[in-house]
């Protein structure tokens, strides 16, 4: 059996599977693409995806591929966990804000203000979860 036939998708994931409309964000992870759901009416992007837009409640959203970049908002390092990590918030440069980890770093030189960009991990679930790293 072949490694890429090994590996887990999004289709394997239950999380993903019951989250449907979350679909076109699982698969374009799977070609490393962030992709953050926008608003036609107000054009505001918005975090978490979903059917409505949060920001003025139209149902006229889109995906749309995202530069994967931001800044790192806040963040709380983790140094109790084994590994130690970091959680963050990071404002995206499309504007909407994402709860995530810094990873890939030495955890101590974080600080608000860093430049991050995306990267994908994947889960034991099967799908490929965004995580950041400082620039």
């Amino acid at each position: 059996m072949s490694e890429t036939s090994m590996q887990k998708s999004h289709q394997d994931d239950p999380y993903a599977l019951a989250y449907p409309e979350t679909t076109p964000f699982w698969q374009a992870a799977e070609n490393n693409k962030f992709l953050v759901k926008g608003c036609t009416q107000c054009n505001r992007a918005h975090w978490y995806p979903r059917i409505v837009c949060p920001l003025c409640g139209s149902d006229q959203t889109t995906w749309t591929e995202a530069s994967g970049l931001g800044t790192v908002y806040s963040f709380s390092l983790i140094e109790r966990a084994d590994p130690p990590y970091i959680l963050a918030w990071v404002t995206l440069d499309e504007g909407p804000v994402i709860t995530t980890n810094i990873v890939d770093c030495d955890l101590a030189s974080i600080k608000i203000g860093d430049k991050v960009t995306v990267k994908f991990r994947p889960t034991t679930e099967g799908r490929l979860m965004p995580v950041f790293v400082p620039i």
